[in-house]
C-alpha cells in the first residue's frame, strides 16, 4: 500500500512503475552477472598463479658452521701460541741447565761430578751432545760411588769444558 500512496503521491501510474521496477531488476541482475563473470575471469587469472615456493634456508646451518669454523681457528691459534711457549720455555730451560754446568765448582769431585752427569744428560738432546756425552760419561764414573776420591784430572776437564762448549753453541 505504501506503493501505491507513494506513486499516487509521484503522480505516478502503475505501468511506469513497473517498466522502472523492471528495468532496475534487469539492470540489478546484468550488473550481478557481469560481476559474477568478472569473478570468475579473476579466478581464472589466479589459476595461473603458482603458490608460493619454500625456499630453502640454510642459513641456520651457515650460522654454526662459522661459528665451528671460529672455534676451530681459534683453537688452532691457541695450540700454536702454547706449542711456540712450550718451545721457549725448553729453550730457557736448557739455558739454566748450561748456566748450572758453567757454575760447576771442582773442589768437591764427588758432587761436580755427579751434577755434571745430571745436567750433562739433561743437555744431550743431538748425535753431537750424545756423543759427547757418551765419552765424558765413564771419566766422570770414577769420581763417583766412592768415599774418597782423587781431584779431577786434566783430561776429564777437558772433555767436559769440550762439552759446554758444544752446547753452549747448539743454545
Amino acid at each position: 500500500m505504501e506503493l501505491v500512496i507513494r506513486n499516487e503521491e509521484l503522480g505516478m501510474n502503475e505501468s511506469v512503475l513497473t517498466k522502472r521496477i523492471l528495468t532496475f531488476f534487469t539492470l540489478h541482475s546484468s550488473l550481478f552477472t557481469t560481476l559474477a563473470l568478472a569473478e570468475n575471469n579473476v579466478s581464472a587469472q589466479l589459476r595461473d598463479i603458482k603458490p608460493l615456493l619454500e625456499i630453502p634456508d640454510s642459513s641456520f646451518y651457515i650460522y654454526w658452521g662459522l661459528i665451528g669454523f671460529g672455534v676451530l681457528l681459534l683453537l688452532g691459534v691457541l695450540f700454536f701460541v702454547v706449542k711456540k711457549l712450550w718451545e721457549n720455555r725448553k729453550i730457557n730451560l736448557a739455558k739454566g741447565y748450561l748456566e748450572k754446568l758453567k757454575a760447576i765448582d771442582w773442589k768437591d769431585a764427588k758432587h761436580s761430578a755427579y751434577e755434571a752427569t745430571h745436567y750433562a744428560r739433561l743437555l744431550a738432546t743431538d748425535e753431537r751432545k750424545k756423543e759427547l756425552f757418551s765419552q765424558l760419561e765413564p771419566m766422570l764414573e770414577k769420581y763417583k760411588y766412592k768415599k774418597e776420591v782423587d781431584e779431577v784430572d786434566i783430561d776429564t776437564k777437558n772433555k767436559f769444558n769440550l762439552f759446554v762448549q758444544v752446547a753452549d753453541e747448539s743454545i
